[in-house]
């Protein structure tokens, strides 16, 4: 957005600063802090709330599967808040309740409390992640759109890469419940005050009459019933709960997979966060690709990668090296993220972003809550890490299959769903 009325702008320094970008760097610093602590610090105290607990790995990440069920299940609900109301009360009050459930953690001594924590957790972080600040920079950013969600994910992309070893070297001098003490007083600190004191709704949010005239240079969007009756809907519906699983799963077990093969816990946990850290070239060549081959292909390429990376796991011990599978799987998860945000935006219009990425969300983030406890799952079915790791290689060529053969072009030209028989 390369102009904007002075109502959305605010002087900074003697000029005239479109509001768009307060929004968006606020965001960016309170999604690195969110997704640092809470989602990626449990696969970093996994090991230690086991031993403290005396409770299974499967039973100990059931913890996390349902704090990720609750929040896919409130997404929908989260999403039509944003359009409406905007993101200020909404994303402040999950703030808060974040950094009350993170010391509640710290304290729990019983499976049964754990389970109740991450439950709460749930719609914490239905308030707080990716789904609603993606919501409130469309609303804000049109022209810029794609650009302001690359910044976004590229400033929230360091959060493994800055917080694991972070965790990790905190829980060895502190313990895991005091390390827990600490980041609650900082994700508090942080994110509280700036969620209340900087966000707002944004110039193109809010439901429309139907029928009634868009503004200047506004696109046409798609109401949530609309979006269902395109076949691409259905299809990166699905896909993208196939990705957030095999994601997931990979995320929640690759600590243990390597410490299992002589990495120390403080190594296997950095692992994971260069994984972190190679989402942000990844996202960086994801812009210039898309434009080039168009979403479908770009989007099918990110599941492929996400394979190719996962399919190199079983060679860990051959290859004596973690390095290809970093690189490789890293870059295609950050794509995944920014292909996500935009091609929604793209393909079904900014108005009612937020309730059809709730939508897209309740599978997406179904597929991460089952994610954890369904690779242990599968883990004990199939007999060993290798063949988890091929599984989700197959599931994700076959998505990726499934993109290179559905149309994906913008609103006005997505393929209908055909008609039922009657």
């Amino acid at each position: 957005m390369t102009s904007a009325p002075p109502a959305h702008t605010v002087r900074i320094g003697g000029r005239r600063v479109y509001y768009g970008w307060l929004v968006l760097a606020a965001l960016g610093v309170t999604e690195t802090v969110t997704w640092g602590i809470i989602y990626y610090g449990f696969p970093v105290f996994l090991q230690a709330m086991e031993r403290d607990l005396g409770a299974s790995r499967v039973a100990v990440t059931g913890a996390l599967s349902i704090g990720l069920a609750v929040s896919a299940l409130a997404a929908l609900p989260v999403g039509r808040w944003i359009d409406h109301h905007g993101p200020r009360a909404l994303m402040t009050a999950g703030s808060c309740l974040t950094t009350l459930l993170t010391l509640a953690w710290s304290q729990v001594e019983s499976l049964a409390a754990l389970y109740a924590v991450w439950a709460l957790m749930g719609l914490a972080l239905a308030a707080t992640l990716y789904e609603p600040a993606f919501a409130a920079v469309v609303s804000w950013f049109i022209d810029g759109r794609d650009r302001a969600l690359l910044i976004l994910t590229l400033v929230a992309g360091l959060a493994s890469t800055i917080f694991m070893p972070i965790e990790a070297w905190l829980m060895a001098r502190l313990g895991w419940r005091a390390t827990l003490i600490t980041l609650a007083v900082v994700l508090g600190g942080i994110t509280i005050p700036l969620h209340a004191l900087v966000l707002r709704r944004g110039p193109g949010s809010g439901p429309v009459a139907p029928g009634a005239p868009r503004a200047p240079g506004e696109p046409s969007s798609l109401t949530l019933g609309a979006a269902t009756r395109t076949l691409v809907f259905w299809v990166l519906f699905v896909a993208y709960i196939v990705s957030n699983f095999a994601t997931t799963s990979i995320s929640t077990h690759m600590i243990p997979y390597l410490t299992g093969h002589g990495y120390s816990a403080a190594v296997a946990a950095a692992t994971v966060g260069w994984m972190g850290a190679m989402q942000l070239p990844g996202r960086m060549v994801f812009m210039p690709v898309a434009r080039w081959l168009g979403p479908r292909w770009v989007t099918a390429a990110v599941f492929l990668g996400q394979a190719m990376g996962i399919g190199q796991l079983p060679f860990v011990a051959r290859l004596g090296t973690v390095v290809p599978v970093v690189i490789v799987l890293g870059a295609s998860n950050g794509m995944s993220t920014l292909a996500r945000a935009t091609s929604l935006a793209e393909i079904f219009g900014p108005r009612h972003y937020g309730t059809i990425a709730g939508a897209v969300a309740l599978g997406a983030n179904g597929a991460r809550a089952a994610g954890p406890v369904g690779a242990s799952l599968l883990l004990v079915a199939l007999g060993g890490y290798p063949q988890v790791f091929w599984a989700l290689t197959a599931a994700l060529a076959a998505v990726a299959v499934a993109v290179l053969s559905t149309d994906a072009r913008p609103v006005g030209h997505a393929t209908p769903v055909p008609p039922r028989p009657q």
